[in-house]
C-alpha cells in the first residue's frame, strides 16, 4: 500500500497518509484563506484511518461549531482540517506533504468565495 509522510515546518509533528485519497480539490473559503494565511487551500482528503500521527500530537482549534482545524503546537504549521459535514474524514493540507507533487487537485469547493484573480476559469495575464 502506498504511503505519504509529511509534516510541519519544524518537525516536531509528522504523519503519514496510508492508500489513495478520496478526493484532492482546492478550497476557496474565507475561513481556510484565515486559517492558512493563502489564497486558497488545498487538501488531500481520506478517512480518519488513512492517517497515523507521530512525534507532537497536533493541536486542534475549534474554528466554528463542527469544525476542528489542527495545526503543530510548536510552529503553528497549519495541517489538517476535521468538520461534521464529512465524518470519519481527515483533510491533510497538500503544502505539508513531503511530495506534495503527488497529488493533484480535481476540483473547487467554494468558488463563489474565491479571490477574484484566482476564482477557476479567471483569465490570468
Amino acid at each position: 500500500m502506498t504511503e505519504h509522510h509529511g509534516g510541519c515546518l519544524c518537525g516536531a509533528t509528522r504523519f503519514t497518509f496510508i492508500g489513495a485519497p478520496k478526493f484532492v480539490g482546492n478550497c476557496h473559503c474565507a475561513s481556510c484563506r484565515r486559517w492558512s494565511g493563502a489564497a486558497m487551500s488545498t487538501f488531500v482528503g481520506g478517512r480518519d484511518d488513512q492517517v497515523a500521527w507521530s512525534g507532537a500530537a497536533p493541536a486542534v482549534y475549534a474554528s466554528s461549531p463542527g469544525v476542528e482545524r489542527r495545526h503543530c503546537p510548536t510552529c503553528g504549521t497549519a495541517l489538517a482540517y476535521r468538520g461534521e459535514g464529512w465524518p470519519g474524514e481527515t483533510h491533510l493540507m497538500l503544502g505539508a506533504f513531503d511530495d506534495p507533487t503527488a497529488f493533484e487537485p480535481a476540483g473547487d469547493a467554494f468558488s463563489g468565495e474565491a479571490l477574484p484573480w484566482l476564482a477557476p476559469g479567471a483569465k490570468r495575464a
